[in-house]
């Protein structure tokens, strides 16, 4: 059977277009609807992105808290939004914000989105129909004092604060993972390498502590990025200045977003203005992820090529198997793990460089273009957060050495580089230029020339003994590691 809009039961809203007709059980109203009719682009909705939603509540609730201390709304219809609003950061209509995450006018969609759900939602506390527009209003009452200009950078910096906050957490178990590997295998030696030549001596366990130290850094950038992020402009309005905004509403919004979101440290912008106009903020804390991909990306690609083989490679250490490589090649198993995370630091890569564009494209006293950075940011974060966990536990916590492909350090003409300071730089690359010629150790043809005695080349090619020298920072593992 075929059915027609006259077999559904409707209610009608209008806007400044004219009126239309929304399905009557539906909590948005008619902005949500012209939304959902002219964005679906990206066919990624709100509703991908709950943390989102969540926080903009919390923005919404603190602002009705406000405007309730002060007189301004009646306590009736405060209760009414504040219970809606603890129902959306429940989770409890989380299929009601369908609107595209790619969207036109700056967020607006979004915020309306918003205020016709806890409008609605309140009009249904107060045994009134299922409607946005009255007794409360989606714009009087629940987007009194506001504008979307501010509590949507507001919502999306808190959102932003909270994915951080999980990614440090899932960063700091990786970084946990990689220093276990560097204390085990310290004293395991492997030839270094650089630019893909071979090199001196280096320790495995000096090699996963130098991708610690990196991680570490990464770890304390994400603390900066917070820090950066902890400044909002809500009570800005439209654009910084604060029309239909008192002083005190400022204050009070602030003290209530501080209890409602449990993070103590935000703090109202200097400058509304700037804060309004400008999106730096998301530019510097993109950077940021930037960076951690760039160290995934490097660590993996190094990982890449030290289990390469098993024949035909470097094959020092060996990759968890997690899956059959080939669908042509039997027994073939490829480093999935890191290739994927590979990929996704490639993703972060990209969603920096469209945050970045659109941050600088902001005229004068708006950036119109903030759902793209969100969208951007908000990707970059979960592909991160998703990603580092399956490195961790399918990745470097199985990764063993390969006895056979490390012992390629003792027969590598590197070695030579620690005759330097006896022999000096010219006859140390005359005997390394034999060595590779004739296919000689280094030991034999110093020891043929009689430029040293045994005792004195046991001390000095010792690959040992090179992995340490001059370098505090092993002693000091070892000491922790034994103590």
């Amino acid at each position: 059977m075929h059915l027609t809009d006259d077999d559904f039961e409707y209610r009608e809203e209008s806007d400044l277009l004219g009126t239309r007709r929304i399905p009557k059980d539906a909590y948005w109203g008619v902005q949500t609807l012209r939304a959902r009719e002219n964005f679906g682009v990206s066919l990624v909705n709100l509703t991908n992105y709950s943390t989102l939603i969540e926080t903009l509540a919390m923005v919404k609730k603190a602002c009705t808290l406000a405007n309730r201390d002060l007189g301004h709304l009646s306590e009736k219809y405060a209760d009414a939004i504040t219970t809606a609003c603890d129902e959306v950061v429940g989770g409890a209509l989380d299929d009601e914000f369908a609107v595209d995450m790619m969207q036109g006018g700056a967020g607006t969609s979004t915020n309306m989105c918003m205020n016709e759900v806890l409008a609605s939602r309140a009009n249904e506390l107060i045994g009134e129909p299922r409607n946005s527009q009255s007794p409360i209003s989606a714009n009087d009452h629940v987007n009194m004092s506001q504008s979307t200009n501010d509590v949507y950078p507001t919502a999306i910096k808190i959102a932003t604060i909270y994915g951080l906050r999980d990614l440090s957490e899932r960063l700091a178990n990786l970084i946990q993972a990689l220093d276990e590997k560097a204390d085990s295998y310290m004293d395991i030696l492997k030839l270094g390498r650089t630019e893909m030549q071979d090199a001196v001596p280096i320790t495995l366990g000096q090699e996963f502590s130098a991708w610690s130290a990196a991680l570490n850094r990464d770890l304390k950038r994400i603390g900066w990025a917070m820090d950066i992020l902890k400044t909002h402009n809500l009570g800005a309005t439209a654009i910084g200045t604060s029309l239909n905004a008192d002083v005190e509403y400022i204050r009070l919004a602030e003290k209530h977003l501080r209890e409602i979101t449990g993070l103590p440290t935000l703090s109202t912008a200097e400058n509304l203005i700037d804060d309004t106009q400008n999106a730096d903020e998301f530019v510097h804390a993109s950077g940021l992820l930037k960076v951690i991909a760039s160290n995934l990306s490097k660590i993996c690609g190094d990982l890449i090529l030290l289990s390469s083989g098993p024949v035909g490679g470097f094959h020092e250490i060996t990759l968890p198997p997690v899956q059959p490589g080939s669908s042509i090649m039997p027994g073939k198993v490829n480093p999935v793990i890191p290739e994927m995370v590979t990929q996704v630091a490639y993703q972060v890569i990209g969603h920096d460089a469209v945050i970045t564009l659109a941050a600088q494209a902001g005229q004068l006293e708006l950036n119109a273009f903030e759902p793209v950075i969100a969208y951007n940011f908000f990707q970059a974060l979960k592909v991160l957060k998703n990603a580092i966990p399956i490195f961790t536990e399918k990745c470097i916590k199985g990764i063993e050495p390969n006895p056979a492909g490390l012992d390629v350090v003792h027969r590598s003409v590197g070695l030579v580089t620690a005759l330097n300071p006896i022999l000096g730089y010219k006859t140390a690359s005359r005997i390394a230029k034999m060595a590779l010629e004739t296919g000689k150790p280094v030991r034999e043809i110093v020891l043929a020339e009689g430029l040293m005695d045994e005792q004195q080349l046991d001390e000095v090619l010792s690959p040992e003994k090179m992995t340490r020298a001059g370098i505090p920072g092993h002693a000091h593992r070892r000491k922790s590691k034994e103590s």
